[in-house]
């Protein structure tokens, strides 16, 4: 007896659970304000863009990217340093009345090709992975757009070489857009 009412208690606990939730899949892009932690750094504008899944369960949800993200940073006297990343945030949302949502999560990145202005490759004296945290608050507006804003920090020291650490530190504006969505 005791079996039979555990198992129907979790099946009615799931089909409560899995009747308020909702996938959707989408794109998003947006604004960088790329920077390292290196002394006298200075940001750089780029951009972002990829494709999102958002699993959300009531006032919970899950999202996971895949984004191409341009960092990097200048330094004074004219020079910069481009970083190109596919980046992977995993961000869960805390949500708030009217959509509004806080986000918080890890990021991995994959490093695919720094230079500096002149073209010069600077992969070899960086390590090929990055990670990092994430931060930020959002908006699920109607009819499927998503606007955040996100500030993104290197845990990991992304130097290859001898020298001081080097962490990457970027500010994102997004835009998404829900291409479908199933459930609630």
């Amino acid at each position: 007896m005791k079996k039979t009412l555990l198992t129907l208690s979790l099946a009615l606990i799931s089909v409560v659970a899995f009747s308020q939730a909702s996938v959707s899949l989408g794109i998003k892009a947006g604004a960088n304000f790329a920077n390292t932690n290196i002394s006298g750094s200075e940001s750089i504008t780029s951009l972002h863009a990829g494709a999102y899944g958002l699993f959300k369960f009531a006032s919970l949800g899950v999202q996971p990217e895949v984004l191409f993200s341009k960092q990097g940073s200048s330094f004074t006297g004219g020079s910069e340093v481009n970083l190109d990343y596919v980046n992977i945030p995993v961000m869960v949302k805390f949500y708030l009345p009217a959509g509004l949502n806080l986000q918080a999560g890890p990021q991995f990145g994959v490093l695919l090709n720094a230079e500096d202005e002149n073209g010069t490759d600077l992969k070899d004296g960086l390590k090929s992975s990055d990670l990092s945290a994430a931060l930020g608050a959002g908006w699920d507006a109607p009819f499927g757009l998503q606007f955040s804003a996100r500030y993104v920090f290197g845990l990991s020291d992304i130097n290859d070489g001898v020298g001081s650490e080097v962490k990457n530190k970027t500010f994102q504006l997004s835009i998404g857009y829900s291409l479908f969505k199933l459930g609630k």
